[in-house]
């Protein structure tokens, strides 16, 4: 999943390896391939260290559509031990490509909504959307974004909830009428929330932005409230898988990291860290996203067969859009 991160705090974690290095033939170090959106403090490299012996290093691959692709394309010689960002929108792919090593593990969830700028609408006069059927309406025109799903996990989850919503060919019907809305599709999150969402730090054009129910916790004022919030009807939810490479160089290290990311250390810091709800139950969540990230009221998709009909929804989408 892709997840609310801050920016910052990736440049400040030392040693680690930025997108496009080669992982290390080396018994003591192990290689994490993540999506760009990952997140690990420092105090966390160093207990994981510390614990297991091993170094850790980081290749960022994309976002999770593009890194999964990224694995797929060099099975062969893999760009890495373990790798972390893997959803359930894409176990299917990376299993049938035969990427993996074993059984993925959940690290974390989170649900994928429709986010909108308070503040952009109020001081307009104008309503904010209540369900993404509004977004077609001329009201709307011009002001979301989204991901691409061939591209990004969160757009492939959007992709699935409009097929969910709105049924086969139907949900074609609704892209159509968004593409005719002045629809702006990014190739992934960070791009679609950080750059053209004009409620983040990035104060883009578009107030409507494909993200996460959780994301309005990141938008907290000094004012003590937050400039956004989520449609939390008719959400995808979304998990995030951590696993071993299959012919990676250190298998027992890329063990030992997915060991890792269960622990109660971990998992206690991803709401903070990646704006997403821990998988191990009973971990304390903020005092805040009681009330600024709360979970999808209602949920679509569950039903849905996406490892079978991912590639024509793809197909069908790119005819649209490409």
């Amino acid at each position: 999943m892709q997840k609310l991160i801050k920016v910052a705090v990736i440049a400040a974690v030392a040693g680690l390896a930025l997108a496009g290095c080669s992982p290390v033939n080396d018994s003591k170090t192990v290689v994490l391939v993540a999506h760009d959106s990952f997140v690990m403090s420092e105090d966390l490299i160093k207990k994981f260290e510390t614990e297991s012996g091993y170094r850790l290093r980081l290749v960022k691959a994309g976002d999770a559509g593009a890194m999964t692709n990224k694995l797929i394309l060099t099975k062969d010689q893999p760009i890495g031990d373990a790798v972390f960002g893997i959803d359930n929108s894409l176990i299917g792919l990376a299993k049938s490509n035969d990427v993996l090593a074993g059984v993925l593990e959940p690290i974390d969830f989170g649900d994928v909504c429709m986010n909108y700028d308070i503040d952009w609408f109020t001081s307009r006069g104008r309503p904010a959307p209540t369900d993404i059927s509004q977004l077609t309406d001329p009201t709307y025109k011009g002001l979301t974004v989204v991901e691409n799903p061939a591209t990004s996990s969160t757009g492939m989850a959007f992709l699935a909830t409009t097929v969910a919503k709105f049924g086969d060919p139907g949900y074609l019907d609704y892209w159509k009428k968004l593409h005719a809305n002045g629809l702006k599709v990014d190739a992934g999150w960070e791009d679609a929330y950080y750059t053209d969402f004009s409620g983040s730090s990035g104060h883009g054009a578009y107030p409507i932005v494909l993200s996460y129910s959780s994301s309005p916790a990141d938008e907290i004022r000094s004012n003590g409230t937050s400039q956004t919030a989520a449609i939390l009807n008719d959400c995808y939810r979304q998990t995030e898988y951590a696993g071993i490479l299959k012919r990676g160089k250190n298998p027992k290290g890329a063990a030992a990291l997915v060991s890792f990311m269960q622990s109660q250390d971990f998992q206690k810091a991803l709401p903070e860290s990646m704006y997403v709800y821990p998988m191990l139950q009973g971990v304390a969540l903020p005092a805040t996203w009681a009330k600024f990230a709360p979970k999808a009221t209602s949920l679509v998709g569950d039903q849905l067969n996406v490892v079978a009909d991912r590639k024509d929804w793809l197909a069908a989408w790119s005819t649209l859009f490409e």
